[in-house]
């Protein structure tokens, strides 16, 4: 019987191991599974890589991950806001790495991951220093870099409902990274609000379907309400 339940979120980040790539949804606070990286805090895995939208907020969620000295490099696209003041020092310190990439081309890359691409043509960052060292050329007139798919080792994502198969929906702009998140990453984990029965889950509102999901831990009170 398939049951990917998992009694705490300790249990589902226990094996995220020393070095591994940590693809972390999230817009600001928005879909961003708190319970999950303080349980990772926890756990105690240092220098991750993580995949993140922006570089973490005040001092909860990502924040205290990258606060907590466990984050080697983060991959994003917003690093600096007024209130992610944790990964400015840090990196004006020289204590952690970044790589800056356009919104829309981390999503891609995510999703390219996800179904199996080797990579694909952008326009966005052409003749700019986000292009530093890529491949460029031109097609029917247009420059375009070529960027290379984003896999995870892990995913941690926030959703609203799941069965125990895994099948995910989301609360509105919580949705954001989740989905493609998911599917780019080898063992995906979520935190949800609430579970429900095999069958309750109109399939039309199933985002993500269980095949992309590994473990599922419920969170009836989140951090964040989103």
């Amino acid at each position: 019987m398939i049951d990917k339940f998992i009694d705490t979120a300790a249990a589902a980040v226990a094996d995220i191991h020393d070095g591994a790539t940590v693809l972390i949804g999230g817009f600001g606070g928005a879909g961003m599974p708190t319970e999950l990286i303080h349980a990772l805090i926890d756990q105690g895995a240092r220098e991750l890589t993580v995949v993140s939208n922006n570089a973490g907020n005040h001092e909860t969620g990502l924040a205290a991950l990258v606060k907590a000295g466990r984050v080697r490099k983060v991959i994003c696209s917003f690093p600096k806001a007024s209130h992610s003041w944790v990964f400015d020092d840090l990196y004006r310190r020289g204590r952690i790495e970044l790589e800056c990439v356009p919104q829309g081309t981390i999503a891609e890359r995510l999703r390219a991951a996800g179904a199996g691409l080797g990579g694909f043509y952008t326009p966005t960052a052409y003749g700019t220093e986000l292009a530093r060292g890529k491949e460029t050329r031109v097609i029917d007139g247009r420059g375009y870099v070529f960027e290379k798919p984003l896999h995870g080792d892990f995913a941690l994502v926030k959703a609203e409902l799941a069965d125990r198969w895994g099948n995910l929906t989301y609360n509105k702009s919580a949705r954001n990274f989740g989905p493609v998140m998911c599917m780019a990453a080898r063992t995906a984990i979520a935190q949800v609000r609430a579970t429900v029965g095999l069958g309750e889950l109109d399939p039309e509102c199933v985002v993500t379907p269980g095949i992309f999901v590994k473990r599922v831990v419920t969170v009836a009170n989140p951090a964040f309400s989103s």
